[in-house]
């Protein structure tokens, strides 16, 4: 079987992956596209991108376009040759570097589309409660998450998994489907399908939309169930907040206790050495890991050992 000549698109170490997927399948890899090198860190030294560290280590050619329909880019990408171009957690394309290759550009989303279009689908099914979700490739057309589906595999969400570990196991799951992808476009077994087709109906879709500083604050007047929801949904990044002593509190694990509350929803208890916890509309959210403003990111019993909480309820909580 020949295999088509890829370049590959993605910045994250999500992305590295499926570009090593690829390559370890022996697949040809002519090029990669990431991010230009950003200032990072106190010292602002300039940081390459995962996916071009990885690509230097594989001595693979790497572009860094400021601005993807540039005249100099577009004429390297035409050089490069590429009979498919994937794209992995990376940038918009227009439509003259997606329809650049005669077999497209595939992308892999991170939900079972049609479900969950948009810049945040792991968080958001996470945060919805959602107790499956999975991976598509599909093939890049004008609207955002919309192409022929190719590919899907679906896999469970934990009752108290993160974002994060959802994200860990995601990466692996999609880079595999990605490789039975192309072996399926090489071999001319595998053909889109409109994702019409597997929408029942458009008002039971969910979306995926970029999130926000107000998305995170948690509203304590909401059950326990969403809270927790909320708060693996958002963590480790950016985070579920509240506030204590005036203070942004990030919660990044919690579990729920399902009671009738003893004050109205928000008031924090503590026994000021193993627990910290906070009343809302059905029980309590008990919280497990968490990051005061200008302080490290901490278990609660290490939080409390070095932090003075007044009593449950009172003036300083």
């Amino acid at each position: 079987m020949i295999y088509p000549r890829i370049v590959f698109m993605g910045t994250p170490e999500f992305a590295v992956a499926s570009l090593d997927a690829l390559v370890q399948a022996g697949f040809p890899v002519v090029g990669v596209v990431t991010a230009p090198d950003k200032p990072a860190g106190r010292g602002m030294k300039l940081t390459e991108s995962a996916v071009k560290k990885y690509a230097l280590e594989k001595g693979l050619p790497t572009l860094q376009p400021e601005k993807l329909k540039s005249p100099v880019f577009l004429a390297e990408l035409a050089e490069l040759k590429a009979d498919l171009q994937i794209v992995v957690a990376f940038r918009m394309l227009p439509e003259l570097v997606w329809s650049m290759p005669p077999m497209g550009t595939v992308n892999l989303h991170g939900s079972l589309l049609p479900q969950y279009r948009g810049a945040a689908p792991i968080h958001w099914a996470v945060i919805n409660g959602e107790k499956e979700t999975g991976v598509t490739t599909f093939q890049l057309r004008h609207e955002i998450d919309t192409g022929n589906i190719l590919l899907q595999e679906s896999f469970p969400i934990g009752a108290d998994e993160t974002t994060g570990e959802v994200h860990d196991r995601m990466k692996t799951i999609g880079a595999a489907l990605l490789v039975r992808t192309v072996k399926g476009l090489a071999s001319g077994t595998l053909g889109g399908k409109e994702q019409d087709s597997v929408a029942t109906d458009a008002a039971t879709l969910k979306h995926a939309p970029k999130l926000f500083t107000e998305t995170c604050e948690i509203h304590w007047e909401n059950t326990a169930d969403s809270i927790h929801n909320l708060v693996r949904g958002l963590s480790p990044f950016p985070g579920a907040f509240t506030k204590l002593d005036g203070k942004t509190l990030k919660i990044f694990r919690s579990s729920k206790e399902k009671a009738t509350p003893a004050s109205q929803p928000g008031i924090p208890f503590s026994d000021g050495r193993s627990f910290l916890k906070f009343s809302c509309a059905d029980g309590y959210i008990q919280v497990l890991d968490l990051q005061l403003e200008g302080k490290k990111r901490m278990p609660v019993g290490d939080f409390l050992r070095g932090y003075k909480l007044g009593e449950p309820g009172g003036e300083g909580l």
